[in-house]
């Protein structure tokens, strides 16, 4: 597996996990802000770094408030988006650096896999938070380990 297809498979993990959070928030049946907020921040921050990667103005805050359909429609959208960011991108464009503005306006630069990398144990980090706040309110969260996802098939 080249570079290319090993992001192409991470991406499509974190599309199918994003979903199964979301649709498993929406089983839950009572609304859980907390767990909302930190999926608006996933896919907030999810379409930063891709702006930043295109070289794009930002579009959202990194923290927006997001109805539970603003989060399904941002998660379809961004899946598309990497998946068309990795197919027109080849291994010598993701090792170049791409110098970007953080959220406090600092300059920096950053390697294209790395910043790649980041986006998806970033989404992992908090997509854990969310599993938090819906056990906390009495809920079993969405199973979204990655070799769940692998062993049942829903990544190939």
């Amino acid at each position: 597996m080249d570079l290319i297809e090993h992001f192409t498979h991470l991406f499509a993990y974190d599309g199918w996990a994003n979903q199964e959070v979301l649709a498993g928030l929406r089983t839950a049946g009572t609304p859980l802000p907390q767990a909302l907020k930190l999926m608006a921040h996933i896919f907030a921050a999810e379409r930063v770094w891709l702006e930043r990667l295109e070289q794009k103005p930002q579009t959202l805050p990194v923290w927006p408030e997001f109805t539970a359909e603003e989060c399904s429609r941002q998660a379809a959208g961004l899946s598309a988006r990497w998946k068309t960011y990795l197919a027109g991108s080849s291994e010598a464009e993701l090792a170049r650096p791409v110098t970007y503005k953080n959220s406090k306006g600092e300059s920096w630069s950053s390697r294209k896999d790395d910043i790649l990398t980041h986006v998806i144990t970033h989404s992992i980090h908090h997509r854990g938070q969310v599993a938090a706040v819906v056990r906390a309110a009495g809920f079993t969260p969405a199973y979204t380990d990655f070799i769940h996802s692998i062993r049942q098939g829903f990544v190939k």
